[in-house]
């Protein structure tokens, strides 16, 4: 099964295009178009990589090979980068382990809503830390 994420990162412009393949249910491989240098030296290393065991990377009780990968290409002001979160999100997906669903970040400096949704109560949300 084919997944594809398409996602535009932010304020840095660049677009990535994620095709995720999982040709034996689990085992996932990724194939990236962006225009991003970064992005491309990730997508580079994780073709290299080869296929990546998805129930492995969801697995809570290892780091997974596909984030420590991220973790090394994308470092500084990139450590933000939507991207990772695109590419897992792809994962999923292809190997069935999630059903595929657009997912959204909306930033601002006050509380408008940029995406659709309802900002949380911070009165109500679990874990919040209010100061």
């Amino acid at each position: 099964m084919e997944a594809h994420a398409d996602i535009q990162a932010g304020i840095c412009g660049f677009r990535t295009h994620v095709t995720a393949s999982a040709q034996r249910a689990r085992l996932v491989s990724f194939t990236l178009d962006t225009d991003c240098e970064t992005v491309a030296a990730l997508a580079a290393a994780l073709t290299g990589h080869g296929d990546f065991d998805a129930f492995d990377e969801i697995d809570p009780r290892t780091d997974g090979s596909l984030m420590p990968i991220v973790r090394t290409h994308l470092k500084g002001c990139c450590a933000g980068c939507a991207v990772p979160v695109g590419v897992f999100k792809a994962m999923q997906v292809a190997a069935g382990l999630a059903l595929p669903k657009d997912i959204e970040i909306g930033l601002s400096l006050d509380r408008t809503v940029t995406t659709g949704g309802t900002p949380p109560d911070s009165e109500q949300t679990p874990g919040k830390v209010t100061e």
